[in-house]
């Protein structure tokens, strides 16, 4: 096949998604990594054997008060009732990290991500306080998803195999329930979201501000007005276009993925922003991403 007439054959698959697979198991592959990291460092410190929380004690008390163990075991699935001990914290965590960074180098499959998904969701089961934020979640349904993302066995980073479009359409179903919720919950909360002056006291108390935060929080007064407006309009308006034609598409998840980008250079909340691009990417297909990713990789 000549390079005139794969640009043709890429004009006319603008419903496909296969760059846009390799792209969102990247990114996933990025965050899997820093989130089994994180396990691998504080995993001992929070719910091991003399952490704050030992993660055996909670088990303990989950068995007690389910009456057995297999019935403790349906209402709280986790590997680590197989066994609990520090060692298998960390053997755990190394492992979902090194199977990441597999993910992340381009090669990944159905089972990997099960894996992954698997080592994961037993540790955010057993975590108690301290996995019981909302990213963790969900980190967990994306990665539940990209697991029919691509063929069971074939590990190349581009399988004959397209992406299912159920699946596309389901990122992009978890990508507007995030966005909506996040816009609902300030309007219904704290009446700065609905006067527009949150942003006068966000830089300030932020939990992790980045050196820009400074200068941010120093704006005047109205630059903040203009951020709170342009969130709600990022929240609760442009989600809706994610469903619609292709160039409606493109937009909405330009805006979203940039919006997360400023939210990521603004402050710091871990790997949560990340972690929120991922579905986002769902709404550029590959006739998007042939323009701006390296010609060996579209040709390829």
């Amino acid at each position: 096949m000549t390079d005139n007439q794969l640009l043709e054959l890429l004009r006319r698959g603008g419903n496909q998604y296969r760059l846009t697979r390799f792209v969102i198991l990247r990114l996933l592959g990025f965050v899997y990594a820093i989130a089994f990291l994180v396990a691998a460092n504080q995993l001992l410190p929070l719910i091991g054997s003399h952490g704050l929380t030992p993660a055996a004690h909670f088990m303990d008390r989950v068995q007690t008060a389910a009456g057995s163990r297999f019935t403790a075991m349906l209402e709280l699935p986790t590997l680590f009732w197989f066994g609990n001990s520090d060692h298998i914290l960390i053997v755990f965590a190394w492992v979902g990290l090194l199977l990441s960074l597999v993910v992340l180098a381009g090669y990944a499959n159905s089972i990997i991500l099960a894996v992954l998904w698997a080592i994961y969701m037993s540790i955010v089961h057993i975590g108690q306080i301290w996995y019981g934020y909302g990213w963790e979640t969900q980190l967990l349904e994306t990665g539940f998803l990209s697991i029919f993302l691509c063929p069971l066995i074939d590990l190349r980073p581009f399988p004959k195999q397209a992406p299912p479009i159920l699946v596309i359409w389901l990122f992009r179903w978890l990508g507007f329930r995030i966005m909506i919720g996040a816009g609902l919950i300030k309007l219904r909360g704290d009446s700065c979201w609905r006067d527009l002056t949150c942003m006068y006291y966000h830089y300030e108390t932020q939990p992790i501000p980045n050196p820009i935060s400074r200068y941010l929080h120093f704006a005047p007064h109205w630059f903040h007005q203009g951020e709170t407006a342009w969130n709600h309009f990022i929240e609760l308006v442009v989600p809706w276009f994610s469903f619609g034609p292709r160039l409606a598409r493109h937009i909405a998840g330009i805006l979203m993925v940039a919006f997360q980008i400023l939210l990521i250079v603004s402050g710091n909340l871990s790997f949560l922003n990340y972690l929120t691009i991922i579905p986002f990417l769902a709404c550029l297909d590959d006739t998007f991403w042939r323009r701006i990713l390296p010609s060996f990789i579209v040709k390829r």
